[in-house]
């Protein structure tokens, strides 16, 4: 094997199967006859049938980005929480950095160089892999060669994102090839949005059926964030108008949902006695994760709406939140100051593990329907970090070794893993639970 475990890419006959795929469905199944959610069937039917068939990979998860600093702590929990016999590798474009975090893992995962800048890379990344997660962003800058690359190997895919601009965007140009080839898209499996989608995905769970159903989230935490996460944060600031175009150009392009509906409106700031706390909406991707799960997953009801906040006990500091925000969102409109924000925190930093330690996150949810009010929980430590980590390891092992409903193209959490992924994050220490119902 060649120095620090890095192997080549073998063969695979992905292309010939994915083509396979669309000639069944184009020439058995007449297109003319078939409605548009017929056609969607058909395809993921035999796209999955293309990804389960085809899945003799040389490794089942390759996590790109890894000498990152989330991508360092992802690495470290997959060392650490391997299951005997994991095929995986860590991969970025700097072989000496990855060969160094090598060195501090067990189970000497194999090392891949890879970069955004050469999409052919990415391609044989993407062939030789079962499940492929990256933490490479700002994605709206870095992600969507691999999202393409994994698309059309029918590879699962996993991000870290929060930005909407870029999930509407790969929704529009790769949810229908990955549909084809059987790919899971899976974005936001940190802390934006598992806790809010599949908290509101247990929350639903413990109400009627076929009801329509209330849902609010109140979320709580102390944490720092990590210079990939402020850089993030500032791409999404300076691009408003495109945020816009781009959940414009997906409402084009989705199917309209018929006989049901879930919405996910924008309140406004209120005391709210359900939590004790003033309640300030949080327009973050969250509430639109758990809307599409709602979309697409008949259990919510006929009728479902979520709402999503932010908690905080006084108004002063709810104030002066919202204060800080806006002067960064402004700061972010003019390049200048664009690019001194981005200097004070770099890629790569973050905070310490000791202060990491004293960092906590709780999202408690309120359901209401069919007569019913439920109160529901997802806690756990470090929201930005540790969990996150937590969460994005254990989301790609879900993917690679569960036995999951039958998706493809873009999905989210709750519909890709839903109870499966819920009992892995028990399991690994983060709290699920009921608090009262009546």
């Amino acid at each position: 094997m060649p120095p620090h475990g890095r192997r080549a890419f073998p063969c695979t006959a992905t292309a010939t199967s994915d083509l396979c795929v669309d000639l069944i469905v184009r020439l058995l199944v007449p297109h003319a006859s078939l409605s548009h959610r017929q056609r969607r069937f058909a395809h993921d039917r035999w796209g999955v049938m293309s990804r389960l068939n085809g899945m003799a990979r040389t490794y089942d998860i390759v996590l790109f980005g890894a000498t990152g600093f989330v991508g360092a702590l992802t690495a470290e929990y997959l060392a650490a929480h391997a299951p005997e016999g994991l095929r995986w590798a860590i991969a970025g474009r700097d072989e000496e950095k990855l060969a160094r975090l090598r060195e501090r893992l067990s189970g000497a995962p194999d090392v891949l160089v890879a970069d955004v800048a050469d999409p052919a890379s990415l391609r044989e990344l993407a062939r030789g892999a079962r499940v492929v997660a990256t933490t490479v962003g700002p994605y709206i800058l870095h992600g969507e060669e691999l999202v393409a690359a994994c698309a059309d190997a029918g590879t699962d895919y996993l991000d870290l994102t929060g930005e909407p601009e870029f999930v509407d965007l790969m929704y529009v140009r790769h949810d229908a090839r990955a549909r084809e080839t059987g790919a899971r898209l899976v974005h936001a499996c940190g802390f934006d949005s598992i806790p809010h989608d599949l908290g509101a995905y247990f929350t639903v769970r413990q109400l009627p059926e076929d009801v329509p159903l209330r849902v609010d989230g109140f979320v709580r935490a102390q944490a720092m964030f990590s210079g990939g996460t402020f850089a993030s944060a500032l791409t999404q600031f300076a691009r408003g108008r495109h945020i816009l175009a781009a959940a414009r150009d997906r409402g084009r392009h989705e199917p309209r949902l018929v006989g049901r509906r879930a919405h996910a409106p924008l309140s406004t700031p209120r005391f709210a006695k359900e939590v004790g706390a003033w309640a300030l909406p949080l327009p973050t991707i969250d509430a639109q994760i758990v809307q599409r799960s709602a979309r697409v997953l008949e259990r919510y009801g006929p009728d479902f709406r979520y709402r999503h906040y932010a908690a905080v006990e006084r108004l002063p500091v709810a104030l002066g939140g919202v204060t800080a925000v806006g002067a960064v969102f402004a700061a972010a409109q003019v390049p200048p100051a664009r690019r001194w924000l981005s200097d004070r925190i770099k890629p790569g930093e973050g905070p310490s593990a000791s202060r990491r330690a004293k960092s906590w996150f709780s999202v408690r949810f309120v359901g209401e329907g069919g007569g019913r009010r439920v109160f529901t929980e997802v806690a756990g430590g470090d929201p930005g970090y540790g969990e996150t980590a937590k969460m994005f390891a254990e989301s790609a092992l879900s993917l690679a070794f569960d036995d999951l409903p039958e998706t493809a193209g873009q999905v989210t959490t709750a519909v890709a893993m839903g109870d499966a992924l819920i009992e892995r994050l028990r399991g690994a220490g983060i709290t699920f639970r009921v608090a009262a119902s009546r």
